[in-house]
């Protein structure tokens, strides 16, 4: 649907002189809007409105055969140029979306005359087109290099012409021509070749990925196609319909010059496929316990010789909040701007190391090698190094012009990095809040803390020191990628810890009294902990979120892409008190809550009752048996017979966590610690409403209320209102709010780089956020065993839509191997169903059965297939000597799980003749690629239609 058709007057521009020709503009677009939408131009010119969307030209729509057009006209100077893009607005004007990449360019054709009119034929740019814009793609896959070497050539008419003459300027956008390449265009107009490729009308290159050329016709109707010529002569046409322009000359003033603004060069999806791995993991020869930045040079080496495009790393910022192995956690980040001394290579420090330093980092390297990652005695031993290096060289390269350089360049997030961690280990804490008069951060503060005449000012200096290094060895790493056409993956966390630099530093952009997680899904069935305060985005807003800005700017100086971590944080975030130590009793922010008002109009009066624990005796003696006794002595207290309710001491879920621990009965329970500690969650959490702390009169559906036997025990009326109520909350009234509220902060990151943006959209997903993620060009993640569709056990790659990233498994959950292997009926279902075997499933992940699964991935129509390097490694058995279990990154069940997967890098290029590529489907290539269960010759690793 689309508003009713009423053709716009034209807009004028002020009066000119009577000498300037004019021309009018009219502009054409076909495209589909709701009910209630339209469209308005705005651009650079004061005729568009000065990028002022309200003052832009409008558009109207008109039916052109069977297209709905957008039309609008405006009368311009025959000299006009301006750069301009499309937005789709509401009946008030405001904006609902808005084109993809970069801005239109407009140039008036030369050899106008007064009076003459000019239309432009344009496209709707979506997210998907412009992808091949962003860095990745344009600086790395189809290297900037190969665009720099094309000569550039104007675009222009010298000819004159007769009154039936119309003048078309194709315009073209080929962001993946090869290098070498060149376009052309042909059509059953003789003027274009008549449909022979080789006499079609050659385009000039004029820059940014833009082809044009200009051609006399005469004809109404000339259907056109554009054609890709490689530089050994070979011409390829482009897929699809052909390219319709129709021209009514019984126009009392036809257009005579038509811009025919064509969109992209319609070519086969292109598809890659890349390795995920932890920075950690990548040990080497050269390392010291750990992955470090040069190191990925091997990775990127690797990655060439098996035919990826792409390595994912996760997050590699500084963590040492608490100084111990809690810190191997990379999502719990102590600065988002600072990278971790644990990635630096203490041997590159300096070409002249000392011979007893030498001797030293060997011996450590022996023991640290024993191990696969030591994270307190790999960090405490680089920075023992690097200290020693720091006092023999520290003004050599403090004064040298590269450092001097950097620290101009970052000081910004540098020096209160720097203050902070200095008053971290002087205080031996990282919570600031214990900190003194330096609790409250300022400039003045800070700047008596990094002045050159303090007495402690060398430790601020070593902590600029390590970061210059970090900063020097990745920049190289990523730029040795960017060289082998290899896109380097960053992370983007969602959360930072409360105790960071970054709520020292920007209080009043965190709700430091709430924690962040996630609601119970595959990953964790209690829901999720994060301990993050969330954000204050009203706070974020007021300098249009210049934090996140800056977070991404630093990112795209290693990264040409990067996973959004938790993308639908931006929607909506699961937020819990601070007091909680679990993911269940929590809330959505924003959220539309339920009013006590709302709740009274439906019967429901008694919130006491359903938003304080639910206690019986009976319940404690089923959870607790003999104990139960001492259990509520403990903890509970009785206000009326039978019925208890939680002792102050003991309200929460960390109190009761600090009750257990330190009581003077610990011996009672001692040895069921663990089974008292869960049954009194239980009974915490068994609630139905959740009142907000903030506002009393307002309650939230507890997650999963009909588990909860305080929801059993009511009556019949009472349950089927909070059904109604629950289902209400949690999938119908906030899709609205949700969409709005991330179309106001993720266009924010997408626009401040231009590095590929994926988003990872697993768990509980509000129906909102697909279409948005589509709109803004974002790639989602699809996980086969964490199917996205309802009623399926697993999904089905082969039906994944092409802007998803597709993989067998993620960091957040157990290899391919460990899941294989952990539960005998999964994998007989997955045996029966998916592979289409009648035998008994094997006890053991075989390679042919990674070789069935990774192969089902490397055919997804998904733009990416990214793979988890365990599970590539499992093709082969030499591979796998290891336990199933060691390889799995991360336990999300588990708030302390050590993050220490490892592996060395010194394997030959087994992938050379196996995993080459992923080959784009084109009509020549569909029955070929690469398939993993036979050996074929390994073609160019160069995806095809690239």
């Amino acid at each position: 649907m689309h508003s009713a058709p009423n053709l716009a007057a034209p807009v004028f521009l002020p009066a000119c002189s009577e000498e300037m020709a004019k021309v009018t503009l009219i502009f054409k677009l076909p495209y589909y809007t709701q009910w209630g939408q339209s469209i308005i131009i705005a651009g650079s010119a004061p005729a568009l409105g000065s990028w002022n969307v309200k003052q832009g030209l409008p558009l109207s729509p008109v039916h052109e055969g069977n297209a709905l057009v957008w039309r609008g006209q405006v009368l311009v100077p025959a000299v006009f140029t301006c750069e301009y893009s499309y937005h789709v607005v509401d009946d008030h004007k405001n904006v609902l979306r808005w084109e993809s990449g970069e801005k239109k360019k407009l140039v008036v054709p030369e050899g106008v005359k007064d009076g003459d009119v000019v239309e432009v034929r344009d496209w709707w740019q979506d997210a998907s087109e412009a992808l091949f814009l962003r860095s990745a793609f344009k600086n790395v896959i189809f290297s900037a290099t190969d665009n720099a070497k094309r000569q550039l050539q104007p675009s222009s008419l010298n000819k004159s012409l007769d009154p039936e003459d119309i003048v078309v300027q194709f315009i073209i956008s080929c962001p993946r021509l090869a290098a070498g390449s060149t376009v052309v265009v042909t059509g059953s107009n003789p003027a274009i070749g008549n449909w022979k490729e080789q006499n079609g009308l050659k385009l000039n290159y004029v820059g940014d990925s833009i082809w044009k050329a200009y051609c006399v016709l005469r004809k109404s109707e000339f259907p056109v196609k554009y054609c890709q010529v490689s530089e050994a002569g070979v011409f390829s046409l482009e897929f699809g319909p052909n390219r319709e322009v129709d021209v009514d000359l019984s126009s009392p003033k036809p257009s005579r010059h038509i811009l025919l603004s064509d969109g992209s060069l319609r070519e086969a999806p292109w598809r890659g496929a890349g390795v995920a791995v932890p920075m950690f993991s990548i040990r080497s020869n050269e390392d010291l316990g750990v992955g470090e930045f040069p190191d990925l040079k091997l990775l990127v080496d690797w990655a060439v010789n098996s035919g990826f495009h792409l390595v994912q790393l996760l997050p590699i910022n500084d963590t040492s909040v608490n100084k111990m192995w809690w810190d191997s956690y990379p999502y719990s980040s102590l600065s988002v701007f600072a990278l971790h001394p644990l990635y630096l290579r203490v041997q590159a420090l300096s070409d002249a190391i000392p011979a007893d330093v030498k001797e030293e980092i060997s011996k450590a390297k022996k023991e640290l090698d024993k191990k696969d990652v030591d994270y307190e005695a790999a960090l405490a031993t680089k920075l023992r190094i690097a200290q020693k290096m720091f006092n023999l060289e520290k003004d050599k390269v403090l004064n040298s012009a590269p450092f001097k350089q950097f620290l101009s360049e970052n000081e910004e997030w540098l020096k209160p990095y720097a203050a902070f961690c200095f008053l971290r280990d002087f205080f031996e804490t990282s919570d600031h809040s214990q900190w003194g008069r330096f609790s409250q951060f300022s400039k003045e503060k800070l700047d008596k803390l990094v002045a050159a005449d303090a007495l402690h000012h060398d430790i601020i200096r070593f902590h600029y020191y390590v970061q210059y290094h970090l900063f020097t060895q990745l920049s190289e790493a990523a730029a040795y990628a960017r060289k082998n056409k290899v896109i380097l993956k960053g992370d983007l966390p969602i959360g930072v810890d409360r105790n960071s630099v970054d709520t020292w530093v920007y209080p009043t952009l965190f709700r430091m009294n709430t924690a962040t997680g996630a609601p119970p899904d595959y990953f964790a069935k209690s829901g999720q902990n994060w301990g993050f305060p969330t954000y204050n985005w009203e706070e974020m807003s007021k300098d249009n979120y210049g934090w996140w800005r800056a977070r991404l700017t630093q990112l795209s100086k290693f990264f040409t892409a990067y996973r959004i971590d938790h993308i639908l944080g931006f929607f909506r975030i699961w937020e819990l008190p601070d007091h909680a130590a679990t993911g269940l009793c929590g809330k959505f922010r924003p959220s539309i809550p339920l009013s006590q008002e709302e709740l009274l109009g439906d019967g429901i009066w008694d919130f006491d009752r359903m938003s304080r624990p639910y206690i019986r005796q009976d319940m404690l003696e089923e959870k607790f048996g003999s104990l139960w006794t001492v259990v509520a002595a403990n903890f509970l207290h009785e206000y009326q017979k039978h019925c208890y309710e939680f002792k102050e001491e003991c309200n929460t879920e960390k109190k009761i966590v600090t009750k257990l621990n330190t009581s003077p009965e610990k011996s009672l329970w001692l040895e069921k610690e663990d089974s008292i500690r869960r049954g009194l969650f239980d009974l915490l959490q068994n609630i139905v409403l959740i009142r907000d702390p903030e506002d009393s009169t307002k309650y939230y559906p507890r997650f999963n209320l009909e588990d909860t036997s305080s929801f059993r025990d009511l009556d019949e009326h009472s349950k089927n209102v909070l059904r109604r109520l629950y289902h209400d909350y949690y999938f119908v009234r906030q899709e609205n709010l949700w969409r709005q509220n991330a179309l106001k902060t993720l266009p924010v990151l997408l626009n401040c780089s231009d590095m590929l943006a994926c988003g990872e959209d697993l768990g509980l997903i509000p129906a909102c956020v697909h279409p948005v993620m589509l709109e803004l060009g974002l790639i989602g993640l699809r996980i086969q065993r964490m199917p996205s569709e309802p009623g399926l056990e697993f999904d089905i790659p082969s039906k994944y839509s092409y802007m998803t990233v597709c993989a067998p498994s993620c960091h957040d959950c157990s290899t391919l191997r460990a899941w294989w292997e952990g539960d005998e009926g999964t994998r007989s279902r997955f045996y029966k169903t998916v592979i289409g075997s009648d035998k008994e499933a094997p006890s053991r992940c075989t390679p042919e059965v990674v070789n069935f699964i990774l192969q089902q991935h490397f055919d997804a129509p998904s733009m990416w297939a990214i793979f988890p390097l365990q599970d590539l490694l499992a093709l082969k058995d030499k591979y796998t000597a290891r336990p199933a279990a060691e390889e799995t990154i991360n336990d999300p069940t588990n708030p302390r799980h050590y993050w220490r997967f490892a592996y060395m890098c010194h394997w030959s290029p087994y992938w050379r003749t196996r995993t080459s590529r992923r080959a784009s489907r084109t009509s020549s290539q569909a029955a070929g690629g690469h398939s993993l269960a036979r050996k074929r010759t390994r073609p160019s690793r160069r995806r095809a239609g690239s």
